[in-house]
């Protein structure tokens, strides 16, 4: 006899499921479903066990698609997407255990975005993967590392009838989702749009240098700091850019940040020496923060909270040095974190995991601090110089240093998984689940041997600085972006984690 198609007999079993055994009751199929909506992936494996009618109810498409988005893997698509959403979260799961363990062994590839005739770099900045370089020769270059295509574009300058001559050191750059923006020397600030090509689509001056620049993470917002002057630029409701708020303040401002996810008018929180003002357009002037003779260190800003380090001394030498959360909506401070003899040099807010903060020291220390209990977590020995960067997430933290290490550490055990070392100090880290974005900006913009009237455009790779970009996904097939020659084909052995894709020419084994 011929068998019977399993395949279509289960789901025909499936259509005609009208009411399912709960115990001594008969239950329609949409209430069972409903009650299964509070079981979590254990729990339906178990009722899977139970019946037949309860396997089909256990492995509903409904209730996984809901897990899978509880989890946080594939926000963006709907339940349709995928046939078994059952698989498609044990897909997801596994490819983030995978990614997990390629960080902890170091097991990926590493790249490096040089532009040579660029002479020195200046300032690098990241958004999902985008980075942005300015250099001394007034160049602005970006890069993908999402594609692994490498060829930097020219974000060409706004050129003027007397621009003849070389071009201003680029002092800040910024990038976001749909914008990038640089700052020159010589008090000019040009935007460009990600979507419209390499000509900036608005260009303004201030006539004194910018001491610090700010750009949205979302949005179409740009703040700069010169003199005592901030100025905040947007485009109006017909795409047109304007100046849309100046504020003045006492004193000069060493950081500025936008506040992420404001309806309307842009808030800005900048440090300006002993001062933190929070400036919004209905209240110009207002002091989030001051005391004389505690100059402001670091700053970071998330949604509703500010948190900025201060500096004592003086008089105040017995007050140790602090990590201050203020609360933007109240203006009150919310936490004093920190009891250090260095300056906190500097302070992740907004990427940081809920209720942390992760902070850097210039007494060689990282410190992750529950927001809850005002405490140190965890403290770790870092770098020799002083901690320059740093990021962290639910289980690692990365942190860079003045001598120019870079460190992976895992947060739970307290312990240095890799590092990587480079000639400059650490100045830019980011990464996200699958890769990192590391820059080493040199302190010195004009290094000794090199004349400013040389005729050479460029300049020894030992004083340029350099931006590394590392992949650890294994779905990117990041191994092909490194030469041949430059590949590494033996087998590890066990225990051994230098096995990032070698930048340097190795023979096949």
């Amino acid at each position: 006899l011929k068998k019977p198609n399993k395949r279509f007999s289960f789901f025909s079993f499936q259509n005609e499921i009208n009411e399912v055994p709960f115990f001594d009751i008969q239950l329609p199929y949409e209430l069972a479903l409903k009650i299964f909506q509070y079981l979590g992936k254990t729990e339906l494996g178990r009722c899977a066990q139970v019946s037949r009618t309860w396997k089909v109810l256990a492995e509903d498409e409904v209730l996984w698609y809901r897990l899978c988005q509880q989890e946080g893997y594939l926000l963006d698509t709907s339940i349709s997407d995928h046939s078994c959403w059952k698989l498609a979260l044990k897909d997801c799961r596994a490819r983030e255990r995978t990614l997990k363990t390629n960080w902890k062994n170091r097991i990926g590839a590493v790249s490096q975005l040089r532009y040579e005739l660029g002479k020195i770099l200046c300032d690098v900045h990241s958004c999902d993967g985008v980075v942005i370089a300015g250099y001394t020769s007034g160049a602005v270059r970006l890069w993908d590392t999402r594609t692994w295509d490498y060829t930097a574009p020219i974000l060409e300058p706004m050129h003027g009838p007397g621009d003849a001559g070389p071009q201003p050191h680029v002092s800040f750059v910024r990038i976001n989702s749909s914008l990038a923006v640089a700052a020159y020397e010589d008090g000019t600030v040009s935007v460009w749009s990600l979507m419209f090509g390499r000509e900036p689509i608005h260009h303004y001056q201030h006539n004194q240098r910018i001491q610090a620049l700010a750009l949205g993470s979302e949005g179409a917002a740009v703040v700069t700091a010169s003199g005592f002057e901030v100025k905040v630029e947007s485009p109006n409701d017909r795409g047109f850019w304007q100046t849309t708020e100046t504020f003045e303040i006492q004193k000069l401002v060493n950081f500025l940040n936008l506040v992420p996810d404001v309806t309307g008018s842009p808030v800005t929180v900048a440090a300006a020496e002993d001062i933190v003002y929070l400036l919004k357009a209905e209240d110009p002037g207002k002091i989030l923060h001051s005391v004389y003779g505690q100059p402001v260190t670091c700053l970071d800003v998330s949604t509703h909270e500010a948190a900025f380090g201060v500096k004592t001394f003086g008089w105040l030498l017995n007050e140790p040095n602090q990590i201050l959360l203020y609360n933007l909506e109240t203006s009150q401070c919310l936490k004093k974190m920190g009891n250090s003899t260095g300056d906190f040099t500097c302070v992740n807010l907004q990427n940081s995991p809920p209720n942390m903060v992760v902070t850097g020291n210039k007494d060689r220390r990282v410190r992750v601090f529950d927001l809850r209990k005002s405490e140190s977590l965890c403290s770790l020995y870092a770098h020799q110089l002083g901690v320059s960067a740093v990021q962290m997430d639910d289980w690692k933290i990365v942190s860079g240093g003045e001598e120019g290490l870079v460190c992976v550490w895992d947060q739970r055990m307290g312990t240095k998984l890799w590092e990587m070392h480079a000639r400059h100090p650490v100045r830019h880290v980011w990464f996200n689940s699958h890769s990192l974005i590391t820059a080493n900006i040199p302190d010195e913009k004009t290094p000794r041997g090199a004349s400013i009237t040389d005729d050479d455009l460029t300049v020894h790779r030992k004083h340029q600085g350099i931006i590394y970009a590392y992949e650890f996904s294994v779905d990117q097939l990041a191994v092909e972006s490194v030469l041949p020659i430059c590949r590494s084909s033996y087998d590890e052995v066990t225990g051994y984690n230098y096995n990032i894709g070698l930048a340097v020419p190795y023979d096949n084994i």
